[in-house]
């Protein structure tokens, strides 16, 4: 698909994203988010869920940067992670999205530091060595769905476990939709 077959609602932050040379600031790309003002509708062609877990659904890409829409049934959540050296920015489509944020701890062991709800129109940014877990804890049929943009695009990412120190590499899957994506 091309941009012209996108939303025109996404047409700034294409522009924007397309006109990448380096990676984008964290801060801008919060910004840009929350200056777009996208719906589910707009989004509805890259919209599907996995049946086991969270989906991340490519629409556009550039050397710079990966925008997903990311799909999440009730108790999906992805797995507690990083973004190595990926700057991170989602917004939220539909539903309640949970974030947990997690810190190392002397022992060499994570902590949860933080949880916060976002529902519909929130935004939030993270890059490098921030890690967090997002999650849908809503109830059944309570649908998540989540625009993601990755700067330079998130290939790998470091996972953790809350019982022990180990730290993974993880290389997530990312769906390309049949009907083309010309990316």
């Amino acid at each position: 698909m091309n941009v012209k077959e996108l939303s025109p609602t996404l047409a700034p932050l294409l522009d924007y994203l397309n006109n990448l040379s380096e990676r984008a600031p964290v801060e801008e790309l919060q910004a840009r988010l929350e200056a777009t003002d996208v719906s589910v509708a707009d989004v509805a062609d890259f919209i599907e869920f996995g049946a086991r877990r969270y989906r991340r659904n490519l629409i556009c890409q550039g050397e710079f940067y990966h925008l997903l829409a990311i799909c999440w049934r009730s108790a999906q959540r992805s797995p507690v992670h990083d973004h190595a050296a990926s700057t991170c920015g989602f917004r939220v489509l539909q539903g309640v999205a949970t974030e947990t944020g997690f810190e190392p701890t002397p022992s060499g062991l994570i902590k949860p530091t933080v949880t916060t709800d976002y529902h519909a129109g929130q935004v939030v940014a993270s890059q490098d060595a921030d890690i967090h877990q997002v999650s849908n804890l809503q109830a059944a049929g309570e649908d998540l769905v989540t625009l993601h943009i990755y700067s330079p695009p998130l290939l790998r990412m470091d996972t953790y476990s809350i019982t022990d120190d180990q730290v993974s590499e993880y290389r997530p899957v990312i769906f390309e939709h049949a009907h083309g994506s010309g990316i």
